[in-house]
């Protein structure tokens, strides 16, 4: 599984960081920064959690 960003729609509130902080972060510039593209499998569920719970819906899942 492969998590994207559309930076275009991004508003970095930062919503996909508190659910999944090992794979999501904010630059010092507050833009998302994507930890780990390819998702390891401990943790898919809280990618899935997030991407659903983007406020923006800028995060997209290619399972």
């Amino acid at each position: 599984m492969r998590v994207r960003v559309d930076p275009l729609v991004c508003e970095a509130n930062a919503v996909c960081v508190g659910l999944a902080p090992d794979v999501f972060d904010l630059t010092d510039d507050d833009e998302l920064e994507i930890l780990q593209p390819e998702v390891p499998a401990d943790q898919a569920d809280k990618v899935r959690h997030a991407v659903r719970s983007c406020p923006k819906a800028a995060l997209a899942l290619d399972e």
